[in-house]
């Protein structure tokens, strides 16, 4: 699956970023729980080094907790320091705060010490649909962040001050210019951050049965009663949609219809709390991750 899609506002987006840097304390990086290594811009590492840099594994409580702490115990190998975080909970709010604020407090103290009282500014960034302009509004305690549940929905750089000394920048989504390994394009496409318009979306979700059926086969079998462990995988979808009872005239199947139920499912967390990816998949693929 070679998915080439960098049309020009991403590149408008990536040259926004990079002229922006320089006004920037802390790089805040935001990645899908459910897929840490997919939702992880490798252009990244180049843009902002120099930077101070935290990650924020946002939507965690549609994440397997487990591998949610192995991936923050990754990140800390790395250097960086992460959070889970739920965009839709304040309950993690204070946390994701004193990360951004502890990136900086280096940058502050130095200041402090020639007398000025320095407001901290962070750059949030990710690629597309994984929340960014939702954690700022969460971060922030009301809607100052266009956020919207499909990709592209932030056009340009939006500040917000959340305190007298700390302000934040949403950032349009950033995807690379080509997604070369089949595996993680599929990832992407799983949870929404590629378009399923440009999908065939019964392909797309019938692998994510497949897939779903590998990580999580009691929950799936539960979800869709037709389901069984004798089900073959070309009929998976079939069998979510009789399930569900939906029929096309002549009583053939509605896997069109199936098949989107499925995607809008697993995405809402209706199936089961996966994560897709675990740090080891860098040690299967020797780093070659995009």
């Amino acid at each position: 699956m070679l998915i080439q899609w960098y049309p020009g506002h991403m590149a408008k987006a990536r040259r926004m970023l990079i002229e922006n840097l320089k006004l920037i304390d802390v790089v805040v990086e935001l990645v899908d729980a459910r897929a840490p290594l997919a939702t992880r811009n490798p252009d990244f590492d180049d843009l902002f080094t120099g930077k101070e840099r935290v990650a924020v594994l946002n939507k965690s409580d549609l994440a397997a907790p487990e591998i949610t702490k192995l991936w923050v115990e990754h990140y800390k190998k790395e250097r960086i320091k992460a959070v889970e975080f739920v965009s839709t909970s304040a309950q993690k709010r204070g946390a994701a705060v004193a990360l951004i604020e502890g990136a900086a407090a280096e940058k502050v103290k130095k200041m402090r010490d020639k007398g000025v009282s320095k407001t901290v500014r962070a750059m949030i960034v990710g690629i597309p649909n994984v929340g960014k302009s939702t954690f700022i509004n969460r971060i922030a305690g009301e809607n100052r962040a266009q956020t919207g549940d499909k990709p592209g929905v932030t056009k340009g750089k939006q500040w917000v001050k959340i305190t007298p000394y700390l302000e934040l920048m949403d950032t349009p989504g950033l995807l690379w210019p080509k997604l070369e390994n089949e595996t993680l394009a599929r990832h992407l496409a799983y949870i929404g951050s590629i378009n399923d318009e440009t999908m065939d979306v019964e392909t797309l979700a019938g692998n994510l049965l497949c897939d779903l059926r590998r990580l999580c086969p009691a929950a799936l079998m539960e979800r869709y009663k037709k389901i069984t462990s004798e089900t073959a995988d070309e009929a998976l979808l079939a069998m979510v949609a009789q399930s569900r009872g939906f029929m096309v005239r002549g009583g053939g199947y509605d896997t069109e219809r199936a098949a989107r139920i499925a995607l809008d499912e697993y995405r809402g967390g209706k199936i089961a709390r996966v994560t897709l990816e675990t740090p080891d998949f860098l040690e299967a693929h020797n780093g070659e991750t995009q």
